[in-house]
């Protein structure tokens, strides 16, 4: 397949905003695939590039070599000169990428370059998203979009279910199941403003579970095997061997567990995310790093057990099951609400919360007892509940500092998820950050870094930042029409993905709480 199919499929559905006729265009283009190839073309789409970091950005890109006349760049090409740009390393690197680069370049159409530009630099952004190319591949392959959907979610790869769909038919969504070894995405919550608010919405008996401030793990064990994901997917196990000899000493020998892993100071409190994050990412010392802060998981959740899929049980049928492999002090606690109007057990849960706060925790959740577990989505049975009001954002920009900024990444430009998938800025802020998040988070854009004016820096969607706000109010400045009041940064979230960040609509469901065109807060970071 020529990339310039990719390139015309994703001006024409960037140029679309009706989700049907997006799927449509995207099924044409999966319909007429090699299924050896969905899976690039997916990620292409997708505004993904599977080779990870290349080390190409915007200064490589700016002046591109004169386009090719006719197209005769291919995807399988493509994937093949960026397996070699993301090979070269070592003394003259840049100059060797920079060669390999101006081929691929002077391969493509102009209209190829200008993908291959966007793709290069994480500009694709035409609402070709996992969603909607889930729903385009069960149309191209006469599938129903449910059953794509549940061997995704079980399998953990769009790309390879639809490989296999495209070939076989629709038949062969039998096939998938869990697989102990490949991780899944996990199952997320929509947000409640208090504890009595989430169990009445929920209508039903409910557990109210402790909300830890720690790193989101999936724990999969075969045997001797274990392994220890991140929210991401990121396989960590090297970096937390305490949560392989925790594993390796429960009970059962095949199981995948849902969880968190979190470390305590000397008195027992929870240390900050921050802290944890910089533990468990340390890929160097993980013996030096583990003697300054030992990690403990603490798991909430089971997916499999002893060779049986656990996802359609219910939530205290699942809880039995853990009971069984996971002993108590490694279990969340949590409290059972039988009777969602009984105002004793209202305040109970209001208790609770009240009490996981004072232990240092960040908030509860309240689960649907007789939910199953949805994995990859974001369900409604799950309702966090936290003291204060708090987005998950994406960094679209940072402007450099000064006064006692100067020579880091300070004021950012915060972007909320569209309905298409794009991101919508809301605003910006300096407020939060300590002299320790900003080194970091200057080192971390600037690997992100698109363009630099000399005064903002364009960084691709990447970095995942949890703001803090005291409301919305209306703001013309912004293309949603608002902004938040009183921003301000509680953490990075590099454990996040930039596709979970919280959307357009939930902001919008606050409501403006005041009418006015300025933006709070100084306009100086000095």
């Amino acid at each position: 397949m020529l990339l310039a199919r990719l390139a015309e499929a994703s001006r024409d559905v960037a140029a679309t905003s009706a989700r049907s006729r997006k799927i449509g265009l995207l099924a044409k283009v999966f319909s007429d695939t090699d299924p050896q190839l969905v899976d690039l073309v997916i990620a292409y789409l997708a505004g993904r590039v599977p080779q990870g970091r290349i080390g190409i950005g915007w200064s490589a890109l700016k002046d591109p070599p004169p386009p090719a006349a006719t197209a005769t760049l291919t995807v399988s090409g493509l994937d093949a000169a960026l397996t070699a740009l993301a090979a070269v390393q070592g003394p003259g690197s840049q100059r060797m990428r920079r060669r390999l680069l101006a081929e691929l370049m002077s391969a493509a159409t102009d209209e190829e370059q200008q993908f291959l530009t966007r793709l290069l630099l994480g500009e694709v952004r035409q609402g070709a998203l996992d969603a909607i190319a889930l729903e385009a591949v069960a149309r191209a392959a006469d599938a129903p979009a449910a059953a794509v959907r549940r061997a995704v979610m079980v399998d953990g790869s769009l790309p390879r279910v639809a490989q296999v769909l495209l070939t076989d038919g629709s038949s062969a969504l039998a096939r998938f199941g869990l697989r102990v070894g490949t991780p899944v995405q996990p199952m997320l919550a929509h947000t409640a403003k208090s504890v009595t608010e989430a169990v009445r919405t929920l209508a039903e008996p409910c557990a109210v579970e402790e909300k830890l401030d720690g790193i989101r793990i999936q724990v999969h064990r075969d045997g001797e095997l274990i392994r220890v994901f991140t929210r991401s997917l990121d396989d960590i196990t090297e970096r937390v061997p305490e949560v392989g000899a925790a594993a390796r000493a429960m009970a059962g020998d095949r199981f995948i567990l849902d969880g968190e892993v979190i470390a305590f100071d000397p008195s027992g409190r929870p240390v900050p995310f921050q802290e944890i994050a910089s533990r468990v990412g340390s890929r160097t010392d993980v013996a030096a790093a583990r003697a300054l802060l030992p990690v403990s998981p603490v798991f909430f959740d089971v997916l499999t057990a002893d060779g049986e899929d656990t996802l359609d049980l219910s939530g205290e049928r699942r809880q039995a099951v853990l009971a069984r492999i996971v002993p108590e002090p490694m279990r969340i606690r949590r409290m059972v609400v039988g009777d969602p109007h009984d105002r004793g057990q209202l305040v109970a849960a209001e208790e609770f919360m009240a009490d996981t706060l004072r232990r240092g925790h960040e908030g509860v959740l309240v689960k649907a007892v007789k939910a199953p577990y949805v994995a990859g989505r974001r369900g409604r049975t799950w309702l966090k509940v936290k003291p204060v009001h708090t987005l998950d954002l994406v960094v679209l920009a940072a402007e450099w500092g000064h006064g006692r900024r100067t020579g880091l990444l300070s004021n950012l430009h915060l972007g909320a998820q569209a309905a298409d998938g794009t991101f919508v800025m809301l605003g910006k802020t300096f407020k939060g950050l300590t002299d320790e998040m900003l080194r970091w988070q200057t080192g971390r854009l600037t690997e992100l870094a698109v363009e630099d004016d000399g005064f903002t820096v364009r960084v691709r969607p990447e970095l995942v930042v949890e703001i803090a706000y005291d409301g919305v109010q209306r703001s013309p400045r912004y293309p949603a029409g608002v902004t938040l009041r009183f921003a301000r940064v509680v953490r990075h979230r590099p454990d996040k993905p930039a596709r979970e960040v919280d959307g357009i609509d939930r902001v919008l469901e606050a409501g403006p709480v005041a009418r006015t065109d300025e933006v709070p807060g100084p306009a100086s970071d000095s």
